[in-house]
This record gives C-alpha cells, structure tokens and sequence, in this order.
C-alpha cells in the first residue's frame, strides 16, 4: 500500500522581520509628513475633481465592495464545504483562514469608528471644515466628521492576504499569488480613493499593515495552539 506524501511542515517562527520593516516603513512615511502635499497634487481648495468620477465611485468603490462581500462569502463556505485544493487544509485551519480575513476587516471598522480623523475632502484646505492634525492625536478632533482613519475600502482588498498564511504550508505557489493579488487589490482600492479624496496615503499604508499583522498574528496563534494540541493528543 503507498505511503501518503508528508506535509510540509510550517514554521511556527512569527514573521518579526517582515512585521517590523513595514512598521518602520509605515512610520517613517508618517514623520515625512507627506500625507498632505500628495493630496494636494489632486485637490484643491474647491475639492476634488475626481471625487465623483463615475469609474472611482461605481466601479472602484461601490462594485468593488460588492465583490469583496461576494469573495468574502466565498471564502466562509469554502471553510464549511471546501473543494479542492482546499480540502488539503485541515477543518481548523479553514476555520482560521476564514476567521482571519473577518477579524481584519472588523478590527479596520472598529478602528475607523473610535478615530476622530477626518477625510481630506473634509479640511479646510480642500474647501471643507476641518483642520489637518495627526491622526495618532486620537482624543483631539480636527472639528470634522471624523471616522475616516485607517482606510476601510482598502481592507477590502488587504483583508484577505490574511489568508495566504494558512495556504503557504499546503500550497505554497497559491499563496503567493493569494498574497499577491490581496494586496495589489488593496493598493488599487486604497489609491482610487486617495484620488477621491476620501483618504491620505498613512490611511492606506496602516491599513495594510495591519491587516498582514492580524494575519500573522493569528497563524501564529494557530500554530502553536494545534503544536500543543497533537502534544497532548499523543
């Protein structure tokens, strides 16, 4: 009788290197404080010219949002019923690789919900209310709307490269072209609303790390869970 291929196994090491270049990546485009002259290269003092341009809002925002919650179900019944090559993943990690791509974009929601940053479309400098202040500043309103950091269209993409840590160990090649896409998604979406106004560039930057960090975060947990859990097993 044939012996079962082994799997690959995964390594239970958190990922800080990676984590921690885009930290610094992230923070040293805060301290450049390039966020606003970016903006101002398509906005103006009246507003934004392209802030209701019928391909970034029905195309990039409201279809793209639409499939986003159509890959997202999806994926959630593959964790319930996969097909191949997902029924190579355990019932587990299917959960998990479904459960982080949630746990991402609810954490980005939270996050916009409590922040008191505006929008660029809503300073002073491009024709609205409010003033431009940090968004670490996270009990000062800028005498906006607010809700608006970090960016929540962007995670529709950057979200499910949360999953490509649960793939890698299984199918390594589809990860990687998982991880890919996820993220060119999530830049495409992130800058149609930069040209909107809706959104800086940190407001994307952070949303992708944060995202990749979830991800990581709970493979990582995963992982170590299920190494103690087949200790106790044997």
């Amino acid at each position: 009788m044939a012996v079962p291929a082994e799997r690959p196994a995964a390594s239970t090491a958190f990922p800080w290197t990676t984590v921690l270049l885009g930290l610094a990546a992230v923070l040293v485009w805060d301290a450049s404080g390039l966020d606003l002259p970016l903006a101002q290269l398509v906005g103006h003092a009246s507003g934004f010219p392209w802030q209701f341009h019928p391909l970034l809002t029905n195309v990039f925002h409201e279809a793209a949002r639409t499939l986003g919650w159509v890959v997202l179900w999806a994926v959630t019944l593959l964790a319930i019923w996969p097909v191949s090559p997902f029924k190579s993943l355990s019932t587990r990690e299917r959960r998990g690789w479904a459960g982080s791509i949630w746990v991402a974009l609810l954490v980005v929601v939270v996050l916009k919900g409590i922040s008191h940053t505006s929008c660029p479309w809503d300073l002073e400098v491009f024709g609205g209310s409010a003033q431009h202040i940090s968004h670490w500043l996270w009990g000062q309103r800028d005498g906006g709307p607010g809700h608006c950091f970090p960016a929540g269209h962007a995670s529709t993409g950057f979200a499910f490269v949360t999953a490509h840590f649960w793939l890698k160990a299984r199918h390594p090649a589809l990860a990687q072209r998982w991880m890919w896409v996820a993220l060119a998604a999530g830049a495409v979406l992130g800058l149609s609303q930069q040209l909107r106004g809706a959104h800086f560039m940190s407001h994307t930057l952070w949303t992708a790390w944060l995202c990749w960090t979830l991800g990581a975060m709970m493979w990582h947990f995963f992982r170590q869970t299920n190494t103690q859990h087949k200790i106790l097993a044997e």
